[in-house]
């Protein structure tokens, strides 16, 4: 009997997010989903691992059913105990998301969503993160569900792509009001900081993040793209070399820095 094409869910906002259960509704349509996601809000942690504590592992129900497994880590830790140990055979496709709030810009190198995916990518599997562009919880996920399902279904169907990862923000629209889909590149949007100065019963000072994000209006970017109704969705390569420096570099000599003897 042929297998069914098996899709790995996660997220970043809890294996408890609406975002996470439409988008898994809307992909066990055409293929077998698993959903293996933190228990617990994780926006924003990047790539972290998780290496100074055990990770626990625990079953989430949600209407009575078994939903997915819930796991006391990170993104990036659920993806790894997936493959690794959880899952009885690799998937074909891994899916982040999806997540209130849009992971365009710098936001990829701070989301946890993009890392799950980024995970999954250098595992070796295709993968794509999807994001929305609000923070409202109460926000009807439905429809961006069903329309990332469908993108999902017109990628996979395009043989000559081979995509490694993808990264999805989808306006926080109506659908009438959705203008189309872009191929887009990550803009330069950055997060002006602010860190406001508090103090707690106790008398110690603490700090609240409450920077400001300075979208990237450079058309074609995912963020132009967000922001004037398309839904966005960007190849995303993640070589660190800077090829463009390493031949200067190598003009540079290092003769003699090699020694202890000045020390």
């Amino acid at each position: 009997m042929e297998k069914k094409f098996l899709i790995l869910a996660t997220n970043d906002d809890g294996i408890d997010s609406n975002g996470l259960f439409h988008l898994v509704k809307s992909l066990e349509e055409f293929a077998e989903v698993k959903v293996v996601a933190p228990d617990k809000q994780q926006s924003a942690v990047g790539h972290m691992l998780t290496i100074s504590k055990p990770l626990r592992v625990t079953k989430f129900y949600r209407n009575g059913e078994v939903f997915g497994y819930a796991v006391n880590g990170s993104p990036s830790d659920c993806v790894k105990l997936a493959l690794s140990t959880l899952l009885d055979r690799k998937p074909d496709l891994i899916v982040s998301g999806i997540n209130y709030g849009q992971n365009t810009s710098v936001n990829i190198l701070y989301s946890g969503t993009v890392a799950a995916a980024t995970e999954g990518c250098l595992a070796g599997i295709p993968s794509i993160a999807i994001s929305l562009g609000t923070y409202d919880l109460e926000f009807d996920c439905k429809f961006p569900a069903e329309l990332s399902s469908k993108i999902i279904k017109k990628l996979l169907n395009e043989q000559k792509l081979q995509f490694k990862l993808l990264n999805i923000n989808i306006p926080a629209l109506p659908p009438s009001e959705i203008k189309g889909i872009r191929v887009t590149h990550c803009g330069n949007a950055y997060w002006k900081d602010n860190y406001v100065k508090r103090v707690d019963p106790f008398g110690r000072d603490y700090y609240w993040f409450a920077g400001e994000f300075v979208p990237s209006d450079d058309e074609g970017s995912d963020d132009w793209a967000i922001a004037n109704g398309f839904v966005s969705i960007t190849p995303v390569n993640f070589s660190f070399t800077d090829y463009s420096l390493i031949e200067k570099m190598n003009e540079v000599s290092f003769d003699g820095l090699d020694t202890l003897s000045s020390f």
